[in-house]
């Protein structure tokens, strides 16, 4: 198979990028485009093999990254940023035809995105402080020593986006990085090895291996050398990699998604209301944070759907690489039977198809709003990661909180009410990492992020990620003159 594909006019390289070099395997999978199933291309397919050899690459390579002095760490973070700037049209390509999502939210969100994450991190490295502090007459020093070789597993509905959310402050706390991108979108990451390289990133330092989770990222996870993981995706797979990772103890961070509220109150301006509501179908409903349970006031409910309604038959579902379309295909064809499965049991249980509930052409699945469906029903309490709401209601604050709260997840949560006291008893009282009050996916670098119950284990985020990438230390110095024998 050819070591080369081109996409969309990119060339990108299907091999993978260990220790400073291009390697090849003799197995490969298939990459196909979620726009219409043409096949861009054959990857190479990693195995324990490939494993090893990347985590020895990031291993070797580990002590004179780490010994760099910060300010030039942080230097090449930024020359980074300026390879993806460069290259921000062709990321934006390859991306929408590998994932299916927007091209304009590439070209104008995603992909800024990536070169601000790099930038962040780099600037945020050479901020990284904790005043000293005494403990009779000791000074107390705290500092973050870079842990070592990590392991990063990224998810398919933002590649390069969430990738680097991981990558670059591994590399600023001065940590190797082993990237294993999802099977269904490994190209953008391919692309950032070239990046990477181009701009002057030593051999070993970021390590990119693609493949199949049960061949390559068990012997990842499972790596003695390795002593951080990361990892964004489904609770079945995290608890595989947490069991993986248990024998040798090794830190872990897990985003693993959500089935989030949006809590829609009387004295909400409505059609701000409706329009967060809608929003939660971006990315054809593929977004971890995504608010997918719509719970609304009773008295308002009817104007609502109404209103809903009307937003919604304004949206065009079609090619993402057409400027007019707001809505692209879901991600592969197993993930569109996945959401059509839950649809549909969801109707046979007695839920109404307010808006959609069924397919389109291809894998694109159309904006779904149910309604009669039951608190303890699938549909509810578990996470659909498609296109797809529902719609309950509420008699008062009490109820909304304790049906925003009940589920086994914790990510984020929304909330749409004109009353500063009632959004501040509410925010207090939800389960969630994040909560937003009247807007929606507003993320700043320096806040913390992850989620709480089966959503996740951990915080990253400005120092949050430093905690997590480094070990931390408190040197402990006794004043001058300090007799030992005085205890």
């Amino acid at each position: 198979m050819p070591d080369k594909i081109v996409v969309a006019g990119v060339s990108v390289d299907t091999r993978h990028w260990i220790g400073g070099r291009r390697v090849a395997s003799g197995d490969t999978f298939t990459d196909a485009s979620p726009i219409d199933g043409s096949v861009l291309g054959e990857i190479a397919r990693g195995g324990p093999a490939e494993a090893q050899a990347a985590v020895v690459a990031a291993r070797d390579a580990f002590p004179a990254w780490a010994a760099t002095p910060r300010a030039e760490r942080a230097r090449l973070l930024h020359a980074i940023a300026d390879g993806v700037e460069k290259r921000l049209e062709e990321l934006a390509i390859v991306e929408t035809n590998d994932n299916g999502a927007l091209l304009r939210s590439h070209r104008r969100g995603v992909m800024p995105r990536v070169a601000h994450n790099f930038r962040f991190f780099a600037d945020w490295l050479l901020k990284l402080d904790h005043e000293d502090f005494e403990t009779r007459g000791h000074t107390n020093h705290v500092s973050w020593d870079p842990a070592g070789p990590c392991v990063l597993i990224t998810p398919w509905n933002a590649p390069l986006m969430l990738a680097t959310w991981k990558v670059a402050p591994a590399l600023a706390a001065g940590n190797t990085v082993v990237l294993k991108p999802a099977e269904w979108s490994p190209l953008t990451a391919s692309l950032l090895a070239d990046i990477a390289a181009e701009a002057g990133l030593p051999a070993g330092v970021l390590n990119v291996v693609q493949g199949y989770g049960a061949e390559i990222g068990d012997a990842l996870t499972s790596h003695p050398d390795v002593r951080r993981i990361s990892f964004t995706g489904s609770v079945p797979t995290a608890r595989r990699i947490a069991a993986s990772a248990a024998a040798n103890l090794t830190p872990l961070s897990l985003e693993l998604g959500g089935k989030s509220p949006l809590l829609v109150f009387a004295d909400a301006d409505l059609d701000l209301a409706v329009d967060l509501a809608v929003e939660q179908y971006d990315n054809a409903g593929q977004v971890c944070l995504a608010a997918t349970r719509i719970l609304v006031e009773e008295t308002v409910a009817a104007e609502f759907t109404r209103r809903f309604l009307e937003k919604a038959a304004t949206l065009t579902q079609g090619d993402p690489r057409d400027e007019a379309s707001d809505i692209g295909p879901n991600i592969h064809p197993r993930q569109l039977e996945k959401i059509d499965g839950f649809v549909q049991r969801a109707i046979a249980a007695g839920a109404r198809a307010i808006v959609g509930g069924h397919r389109g052409d291809g894998q694109y699945y159309a904006p779904t709003l149910l309604a009669d469906v039951a608190q303890d029903s699938e549909i509810v309490q578990e996470e659909v990661f498609g296109p797809v709401l529902t719609l309950q209601t509420f008699a008062d604050e009490d109820e909304a909180v304790r049906l925003a709260n009940d589920t086994r997840f914790g990510l984020a949560a929304t909330v749409a009410t004109g009353d500063t006291r009632r959004a501040e008893r509410v925010t207090a009282q939800l389960v969630a990492g994040t909560v937003w009050v009247n807007c929606f996916f507003v993320r700043d670098l320096l806040a913390p992020f992850g989620g709480s119950r089966q959503s996740g284990v951990g915080r990253e985020g400005g120092t949050w990620s430093f905690d997590f990438y480094c070990d931390l230390k408190n040197t402990v110095t006794a004043p001058k003159g300090w007799n030992q024998d005085h205890g």
